[in-house]
């Protein structure tokens, strides 16, 4: 496998607004990037006390300045999205975008978010999985039909309407992250895309060798959850976000190659890296990604 056989994306940053978030998206539009995603949390990280906006506004523009690429959140959880509300902004996107929604899904950890909107209820992981399943599953309900009822152990909803519904049939498509088995199998179950970020804690401390090793081993399980679910791995796109633990991956053309090509041989059909910033975390030089996703593009269109 080539690192031309992947798809290459990129993850902005929600934090452009008026004509400069419009130019950059209508930029990585024309650069050749297969799909454009940004981080769907109320703040994050080290860019808490900068400007942050909402990432379904952010898509909103974003679907007006763009006509190519896919895109999508990377990803929207429970922490503070309730089903009924993000399948009518995912709805609504979808028609924005003329098709190209991608609804990223995860399951969502303790933190800030949930502080904000004053959720201190500390779940335990198997509460997080139970809730993040109940999560997809209604989601999906609601995209898939007109009126849904719904009472479960985490959400009850009455007399949701979602007219006229997606553009694409029977909804547009979820990007589930998952890394454990469990939520492997929501993924299996109700995702067009899996997503996996590599290990679920210290990512940044592993190393690339060590970082390659837990992706053989997650997708080799993902590969086993679909056949035990009767569906065909082929079916489902295999998505890596890289900057997570190669956070300085676009410094150099040759390694991103490099790197690309060995998720490819791994069986991953997409990968995205963040688009370089100009200061702070993942700051550096765009015009390494950007070449890369110009010459993958080519490939792609011969």
């Amino acid at each position: 496998m080539e690192y031309t056989d992947i798809c290459l994306g990129t993850l902005i940053m929600p934090e452009h607004a008026g004509k400069r978030g419009a130019d950059v998206w209508r930029h990585l539009d024309d650069a050749g990037f297969a799909h454009g995603w940004t981080f769907d949390h109320l703040s994050w990280r080290t860019l808490r006390d900068g400007p942050w906006f909402d990432a379904m506004t952010t898509l909103a523009a974003a679907a007006m300045v763009t006509s190519r690429m896919a895109l999508g959140t990377l990803v929207s959880n429970p922490n503070f999205r309730h089903p009924v509300v993000l399948a009518k902004e995912a709805m609504t996107l979808d028609h924005l975008s003329a098709g190209r929604l991608v609804l990223g899904l995860g399951g969502g950890a303790q933190g800030p978010d949930n502080a904000a909107i004053g959720d201190r209820h500390d779940r335990s992981p198997a509460e997080r999985c139970a809730r993040f399943q109940e999560f997809v599953e209604l989601t999906d309900r609601l995209l898939r039909h007109p009126v849904t009822h719904h009472s479960g152990e985490f959400y009850q909803v009455e007399d949701a309407r979602m007219i006229p519904g997606c553009v694409r049939n029977p909804r547009l498509p979820f990007a589930v992250a998952a890394a454990g088995v469990r939520a492997m199998r929501v993924a299996a179950e109700h995702g067009q895309w899996w997503v996996t970020n590599g290990p679920v804690h210290g990512a940044e401390q592993l190393g690339e060798e060590r970082f390659f090793e837990v992706l053989a081993q997650q997708i080799g399980r993902f590969r086993d959850v679909c056949a035990e679910a009767g569906r065909p791995f082929g079916d489902v796109r295999r998505l890596v976000y890289l900057s997570r633990a190669l956070p300085h991956l676009a410094d150099s053309p040759q390694n991103l190659v490099d790197v690309l090509s060995r998720c490819a041989e791994l069986g991953f059909t997409d990968a995205v890296v963040a688009y370089p910033r100009s200061t702070g975390i993942f700051s550096g030089d765009p015009r390494h990604l950007q070449s890369v996703a110009a010459d993958i593009a080519s490939h792609k269109s011969d």
